[in-house]
């Protein structure tokens, strides 16, 4: 019996993510309560992307702001300006960046993990006082990146690229999240998790939910869920180790007939 997993990474990467889990034997499924919306460059974010030139680094937080970065430094700058280094929070965010402008970024460190805090444990994050950082993120994310590397000493200027629209789960996806008819969740993002919440019943709540780091494991317990597992990282193999990992179900789940039949 192939048992069903829910998933909310958008676009493409949910797209990679369901096609591990799937070779993996399970059913993936994936709720589409977000898509991402790339955001036209207003004159202020314009004129960062013009002055790209007095930044010391770049800060790149997923793959769709890598992508969207491309996009706009392509529009004004036919060569990237010399000495300037990038940072990507995971591996995924860097392969996107490669293949955007071509350019190498640093990453956390080995066995840190893939989010904000792993970054920030990058040995060139550490004395970045005066510096100048332009951060690549979507609208509204990544606040932890601006304090802290503010307390040390950096001028952070964000960059919203784009932004995150949600809508609710369809059926039958919504009556499995709150009968909690499924093997597990995996989420790897806060806000993801803040939105689902609100249509996980009792059941759910104690259903597995695999996440991709530490914070967001903190999260998940103040929201209510008891069932946690943190996955070493936010990659499709990761996330998919995570879930091989976790305890025989004690109660059943559906295969895909089922599915079809909802």
């Amino acid at each position: 019996m192939r048992q069903r997993v829910l998933l909310t990474r958008p676009g493409e990467r949910g797209e990679a993510l369901a096609s591990v889990i799937g070779e993996a034997g399970y059913d993936p499924v994936a709720l589409s309560v977000i898509r991402l919306e790339t955001l036209a460059l207003e004159a202020e974010a314009r004129g960062k992307i013009l002055e790209l030139d007095h930044y010391d680094g770049v800060i790149v937080v997923s793959p769709q702001a890598a992508a969207c970065l491309g996009e706009a430094i392509d529009s004004y700058w036919p060569q990237l300006p010399l000495r300037l280094r990038f940072y990507a929070v995971g591996r995924a965010t860097a392969d996107a960046l490669h293949a955007a402008l071509g350019v190498p970024a640093v990453l956390p460190p080995a066995g840190a993990g893939e989010d904000s805090d792993a970054l920030l444990e990058a040995a060139s994050l550490k004395q970045v006082a005066g510096k100048r950082l332009l951060l690549a993120r979507g609208e509204g994310g990544r606040e932890r990146l601006v304090d802290v590397l503010g307390e040390r000493g950096a001028h952070v200027e964000p960059l919203a690229l784009y932004r995150r629209c949600y809508g609710p789960p369809t059926p039958p996806a919504s009556t499995w999240l709150e009968g909690g008819d499924y093997r597990a969740l995996v989420v790897t993002s806060g806000e993801i998790l803040h939105h689902l919440v609100q249509w996980c019943g009792p059941a759910a709540l104690n259903q597995p939910l695999i996440v991709s780091s530490r914070r967001l494991a903190t999260l998940a317990t103040t929201l209510g869920f008891s069932s946690l597992h943190v996955a070493s990282g936010a990659s499709p193999s990761a996330l998919t180790e995570a879930l091989d990992g976790l305890p025989t179900p004690r109660r059943a789940t559906f295969d895909q007939g089922d599915q079809e039949k909802a």
